[in-house]
């Protein structure tokens, strides 16, 4: 077999190949033999057909699946040979492709890009320090309380804060405009759901009231049909409600799963999950850096056959996540392209890090993450040992585990302050990384 290769750019490589006619020939009678003796041919019995008449009826197709299956297998001979790592199919054009003649075709394709990780040094990560105060236990528990408020049924003039069920109806220049009314819609005064002026305006309404509000959509309105003109809402006030937070007490416990039903158990349960909320924001801000870090030291040329690939697999969790009737290849591949790239570039340097450092799965530290997960549940145990026996399963937390590891490489040479915080701060939602 006769292999070249030309280097068209970085990462695109041209190799024309050629498969000699006697393996081409070889292949092909072997088909014919296979044939042979399981073909069904009226005047002969199975497995005594003539070679010949096998040869006139099935050679041309025996030919076709025979070329296939050599350029398949001959590229990736070739491959091996010259030490390529392809990242994607290949694109093949057949060059000699004639009966009798050795086969020769090119094989146009990218292949993963050679670096070193570089600049580990000069990345710069600040890590915070905080801790969960009795404070911030107690400001959680009156976060728990609001999400599960309950309103009553007052006889009094409605203020911010209440609910109020109201029907209403929208008009533009008389005209009742689509998306403008509902009937019996809750809505809580100084929720900010409705356009502005919309429940300042119902302050001060009774139950049974009815009020008219002239307001104006704002001009950077999502719906551009009404963004920027004036409305009026007729506006029927049926129930004011005000807000009742739950007591602290055992009803309250049980909504959380909690079997002792004390404050002091309710508040560490809520404390220790506070911890791991912690732990895991901090840690995940920690890696955030780390990425960003190693990206912007790092920057390098990668196939867009892996973009291409990551661009569909975003588009269908797109559509996992969102349902609706779309499919995935329907999605605009713009939208995904700037996240693909990242995750395809800092895949590669990830790995790259593991090669270059030898690093394996800690399996003290899998233990450790599988049972932190587990605490989460009523059976810890259980779910311990369903990670255990599923292999999908502990591979991902392995996968995950082997990052982290990747993680705490590079702090150990990156320049790496503490700053001490509050754990609101602490806990507080990152900014979006910017694409590579």
């Amino acid at each position: 077999m006769q292999v070249s290769v030309e280097s068209t750019s970085a990462l695109e490589r041209r190799l024309t190949i050629g498969v000699p006619v006697e393996r081409i020939e070889t292949e092909v009678n072997k088909r014919l033999q296979q044939t042979a003796r399981r073909a069904k041919i009226p005047g002969f019995r199975p497995g005594k057909v003539p070679m010949n008449v096998i040869r006139q009826r099935y050679e041309e197709s025996a030919r076709q699946e025979a070329l296939g299956d050599l350029i398949q297998a001959s590229f990736y001979e070739a491959v091996l040979e010259q030490k390529l790592k392809p990242a994607g199919a290949p694109s093949v054009e057949p060059k000699v492709f004639e009966k009798g003649k050795d086969l020769e075709y090119v094989a146009t394709f990218e292949v993963y890009p050679e670096f070193e990780v570089v600049g580990l040094e000069g990345i710069a990560v600040e890590r915070l320090q905080a801790e969960v105060m009795e404070s911030d236990v107690d400001n959680m528990l009156e976060v728990l309380r609001k999400q599960n408020t309950r309103y009553k049924q007052v006889e009094r003039d409605a203020q911010s804060g209440d609910q109020l069920n109201i029907d209403f109806v929208g008009k533009i220049d008389g005209e009742v405009f689509a998306g403008g009314s509902a009937k019996g819609a809750l809505l809580v005064l100084g929720s900010g759901r409705m356009i502005e002026g919309f429940e300042a305006g119902l302050v001060g309404a009774k139950a049974g009231e009815e009020r008219v509000l002239s307001l104006t959509f704002p001009e950077d309105y999502q719906n551009l049909d009404l963004a920027g003109k004036v409305a009026e809402f007729a506006v029927t006030v049926n129930a004011v409600a005000e807000a009742e937070l739950p007591e602290l007490n055992a009803e309250f416990f049980a909504l959380f799963g909690i079997a002792e039903p004390s404050l002091d158990a309710f508040r560490a349960e809520v404390g220790k999950n506070m911890e791991r909320e912690l732990r895991q924001a901090i840690k995940s801000k920690v890696k955030a850096q780390v990425m960003d870090g190693l990206l912007a030291a790092n920057p390098i040329e990668v196939p867009r056959a892996l973009i291409e690939s990551e661009v569909n697999r975003l588009r269908v969790q797109a559509v996992q996540q969102f349902g609706g009737n779309i499919k995935p290849e329907q999605l605009p591949a713009d939208l995904f392209q700037e996240q693909a790239k990242r995750r395809v570039v800092l895949g590669l340097i990830v790995a790259e890090i593991v090669k270059q450092f030898e690093i394996k799965p800690d399996e003290a530290k899998v233990r450790a993450l599988i049972e932190e997960i587990a605490s989460a549940y009523q059976e810890p145990g259980q779910v311990i040992a369903w990670y255990y026996g599923n292999d999908q399963q502990l591979g991902e937390v392995r996968s995950v585990v082997l990052e982290e590891q990747v993680v705490d490489t590079v702090l150990q040479k990156a320049n790496v302050t503490d700053k001490a915080v509050s754990y609101e701060e602490a806990v507080k939602p990152a900014e979006t990384p910017q694409a590579a």
